[in-house]
């Protein structure tokens, strides 16, 4: 499946899907079967391109399959008000506290990111990208990564529970309460989703920077292995 294709659907199944389920199935189906399916969809692709499409089964794809379960079953708890606001902020609480943990642990995830992009096929790979990880300035440079993508999931967070304690005010189960979910869902997903994404793409982006600057070469001439390979006949070399 092509990226532009990928995206379509995402944004298909993860938003529009979704609004429309809310804000003109509530009558036909019912305000909570509504609210429940439309809550389900975004889970359902995400199940679907795990285990159908893509089928490949690592730290992100794991990562995002939990993410999709923790949301499934926040779909049943039926709750308006605060608890709402706090439950629709819960994604951003699990990515707060999952990469607060790697850096309390040592092991910034922004490095499994990284990893899963460069696709290390033997364990040799694994061995020289881990060495690579752990020197002094690119250790550095995905603790920092790491600690900005806490920082940015809290305050996407943060601005998700207010936005929606400002639209949401309707009781659970009504249809006012089922428009003004699709509305906040709407809204968020353009105000604040996507700056988030630029900001990731931005942090990941100089997480690879500082990891290039660790090789030899011009990446534009040779691919990531190809440089890992020239750094390490150096550093034999230069033993």
């Amino acid at each position: 499946m092509s990226r532009s294709l990928k995206l379509v659907l995402d944004l298909l199944f993860g938003l529009v899907v979704p609004i429309v389920i809310l804000s003109r199935f509530s009558d036909e189906l019912g305000n909570v079967p509504a609210y429940v399916v439309s809550a389900l969809v975004p889970v359902t692709w995400v199940a679907v391109d795990l285990f159908f499409i893509t089928k490949r089964f690592n730290f992100i794809t794991s990562f995002l399959g939990l993410n999709a379960v923790v949301r499934g079953v926040l779909a049943f708890w039926f709750v308006d008000g605060v608890a709402y606001a706090i439950k629709d902020s819960v994604p951003s609480l699990l990515w707060v506290a999952t990469f607060g943990a790697s850096l309390a642990f040592g092991r910034p995830l922004i490095g499994a990111f990284l990893e899963q992009s460069f696709d290390p096929r033997t364990p040799e790979q694994e061995r020289s990208l881990r060495g690579l990880f752990d020197e002094g300035p690119t250790r550095r440079a995905l603790w920092f990564g790491t600690l900005a993508m806490v920082v940015l999931s809290a305050v996407t967070g943060v601005a998700n529970f207010f936005l929606n304690l400002w639209v949401v005010t309707a009781g659970f189960g009504t249809g006012a309460f089922n428009a003004q979910v699709a509305e906040s869902n709407a809204i968020a997903r353009f105000a604040i989703s996507i700056p988030e994404t630029l900001a990731l793409m931005v942090v990941v982006g100089l997480a690879l920077r500082a990891v290039y600057a660790r090789l030899p070469g011009d990446p534009t001439d040779k691919d990531f292995w190809e440089l890992m390979e020239l750094r390490e006949a150096r550093q034999e070399k230069s033993a």
